[in-house]
């Protein structure tokens, strides 16, 4: 069990953490009692290869020993609560015996309550973190149950009605806020491809209220003829697809129970909407797409990957032959969309920027007004919706916490909801009305690009859409669906200036800043290209919206600041070339992204990166490569690791290097500077 623990940490590596944990029981109890008492901690700071090597150094724990029951639990965390160390890594637990342990993805706000409450009761912490609180919890409400005989779902439940924006906690499970699913693996049938949820009874009986609901062949899943069967819990599909691709979404305030190799899923109260059942899904992901193969990293991979992926975004969707675009997923509210007064696009980060990159030709092809919202800022305002609102929720994973709460506020207020996700059976993409999945293939590394891509096809497929009934649109509906035609050829031309990126790269990577300037429809390449060179180089930069130069931007420029503009041949360009005018008055060195058949642009230019020449609209695709390029050489070549966030011992290496490098420097001018006084002498 903690080879399979380990390998699938191993598998959600690309999230970015800084120390990683196991618990394991001592198997083969006859209950979860039994078995807590010989529950195992084992927990590092660093990479899940420490914590294997951890693992191998444990005096008490025999690897080769079988059980044929028996459960383990493994995080990777990213420190909020408490710096990185064992003490603050998950599992936490609720006492120094181990009683119950709790792994736990996000943060829990009302944590310093619960804290005080405890420790007034005589619990003593050990760690920093808002988890521990979930641990001590439940042992206090163990201690003060009102009988022997709580079951340990009764329990769990009732601590989780205590706790405010938990994500995902694991041990029995529960699912609030976060992705959470469940893989189901056996050899033989099992007795339902869907699982009845069980409601607890609304009774004044009070036993109702600390024991099971019945719990039979209808209502659980098990293999028929009780044969083995293994469950497998994950925020992750990738932790898992090696061992099944038969898996089970939960819901939110989903607490799923498995006793005695029965799998039952439990809500405290029914509410308006519920599901009566969980379906067990078959999912398509492949173990090879989230394989690295001869790419040096998950980023690099899918950087290249781009042209296969923008086409099956538009795969049986976009008809070049005649010209015709299908939306599955939209088709049942085309005519409800296309009847409302705006259309809001809220997202967060990248998936913003592909908002903001399609704005102006959502706005031209649906002559309606567009807004484009960060998430977060969109719920701190309390803007207001409508009925008569379409609001658009972006969203690589489909779990993004502050897109999910702005999708349930817009629909609180009645507005149609529409998701574009890349993940199927995602939060977004079911509590959406309906939506567009943009099939671009699992994303594992931790800065997007290939989303980011196809994010942008999926809303121009939209926009194309919106106006196939329109006779004044079809030369332009026409020329920006040969445009998507060209795309992929065009994406491969990009990438192959792989080399000539890297050695502008080797130019630049010891610089501390770097600006991005551009307007139109590249202010959001600006943006974008940003935003991957802060998030994976570690290297401060900055997307400046050209037209803004003289009114604070133009400082900063002078001849050490590099700065990149992209000055592409739309409606834009002549201002473009004024603001690339202003940067060389001010003794600015421009590097120059631009069609590769701007002549006057590449000869008043010291350096540029050409690019093919496509419509305007779809021109911020080929013009972001570059950068998502650029980004990746610098944090190779400034010794970070791309694959996650984190890369202390790489950084450490860099400055080791760099002291050697000091000092060898000056060994060698004290060693010239005795030669020079010897010489005089």
């Amino acid at each position: 069990i903690l080879e399979i623990l380990l390998k699938g940490l191993q598998r959600l590596e690309y999230r970015g953490y800084d120390s990683a944990g196991v618990g394991i029981d001592g198997g083969n109890g006859k209950d979860w009692e039994s078995n807590a008492k010989s529950i195992q901690l084992i927990k590092q700071r660093g990479k899940v290869k420490v914590l294997d090597e951890e693992i191998h150094k444990q005096q008490d724990v025999d690897l080769d020993v079988e059980f044929d029951v028996h459960l383990g639990i493994a995080h990777t965390r990213w420190a909020t609560h408490g710096v990185p160390s064992p003490v603050n890594s998950h599992p936490q637990r609720s006492d120094k015996n181990n009683e119950f342990i709790v792994i736990h993805n996000g943060i829990i706000t009302n944590y310093k309550d619960l804290r005080k409450f405890l420790e007034s009761k005589g619990y003593e912490f050990e760690s920093e973190t808002d988890t521990e609180t979930i641990a001590k919890l439940v042992k206090y409400m163990y201690d003060n149950r009102e009988s022997d005989d709580i079951s340990f779902a009764t329990l769990v439940e009732r601590v989780t009605q205590q706790l405010v924006r938990v994500f995902s906690c694991t041990e029995l499970l529960l699912k609030r806020g976060g992705p959470l699913l469940i893989g189901v693996k056996s050899d033989h049938k099992l007795s339902t491809d869907h699982i009845p949820v069980l409601y607890r009874s609304s009774g004044k009986d009070k036993k109702s209220c600390t024991t099971l609901p019945r719990m039979d062949q209808d209502t659980c899943l098990f293999p028929v003829d009780e044969k083995a069967v293994e469950y497998y819990f994950a925020s992750d599909a990738s932790a898992v697809i090696e061992h099944t691709n038969r898996v089970i979404f939960l819901e939110d305030d989903d607490v799923a129970a498995v006793t005695d190799g029965r799998l039952s899923i439990h809500r405290i109260k029914r509410t308006a909407g519920d599901h009566p059942a969980r379906a067990i899904q078959t999912l398509q992901m492949e173990l090879q797409q989230i394989m690295k193969g001869n790419y040096s990293s998950f980023m690099q991979k899918e950087i290249f990957e781009q042209p296969e992926s923008v086409v099956n975004t538009m795969r049986g969707r976009v008809n070049f032959d005649n010209n015709t675009v299908t939306l599955g997923g939209l088709k049942d509210h085309i005519k409800e969309i296309q009847r409302c007064r705006r259309l809001i696009l809220i997202a967060c980060g990248t998936s913003y920027h592909a908002g903001v990159a399609t704005r102006q030709v959502l706005e031209e092809l649906t002559e309606l007004p567009v807004m484009v919202e960060l998430a977060s800022d969109f719920l701190d305002r309390n803007t207001p919706v409508f009925r008569d609102d379409v609001c658009f929720f972006i969203s690589q994973s489909g779990e993004t916490a502050d897109s999910l709460m702005a999708l349930r506020y817009c629909k609180e207020r009645g507005a149609l909801t529409v998701g574009i996700t890349n993940t199927v059976g995602s939060s977004i993409s079911r509590e959406t009305d309906c939506g567009v999945h943009i099939n671009a293939g699992p994303e594992i590394g931790v800065a997007s690009t290939k989303a980011y891509t196809s994010q942008f096809v999926a809303l121009i497929m939209f926009a194309l859409l919106m106006c196939d009934d329109r006779i004044s649109m079809q030369p332009r509906r026409r020329e920006i669906i040969q445009g998507l035609r060209v795309l992929p050829d065009l994406i491969k031309e990009v990438l192959s200036l792989d080399d000539e990126i890297q050695k502008l790269a080797a130019e630049l990577y010891q610089q501390k800043s770097v600006l991005i300037m551009g307007r139109g429809y590249h202010y959001a390449t600006c943006l974008e290209g940003a935003l991957k060179i802060k998030e994976i180089t570690y290297m401060h930069s900055e997307g400046i919206l050209a037209g803004e130069l003289k009114h604070g931007p133009l400082a900063l420029v002078d001849k050490l600041m590099p700065v990149i503009m992209i000055i592409m041949r739309d409606h834009t360009y002549i201002k473009c070339q004024n603001a690339l005018q202003q940067v060389v008055a001010r003794q600015g060195r421009p590097i120059v992204i631009c069609d590769k058949d701007d002549y006057e642009t590449i000869k008043n230019s010291s350096r540029t990166i050409k690019v093919p020449h496509c419509v305007d609209c779809l021109q911020g695709i080929l013009s972001v490569i570059p950068l998502q390029l650029l980004s990746f050489h610098l944090a190779v070549l400034r010794g970070y690791d791309v694959s996650t966030h984190h890369s202390g011992l790489k950084m450490i290496i860099q400055s080791f290097f760099v002291l050697i490098n000091n000092y060898y420097s000056l060994v060698g001018y004290a060693h010239i500077l005795l030669h020079i006084l010897l010489k005089n002498h």
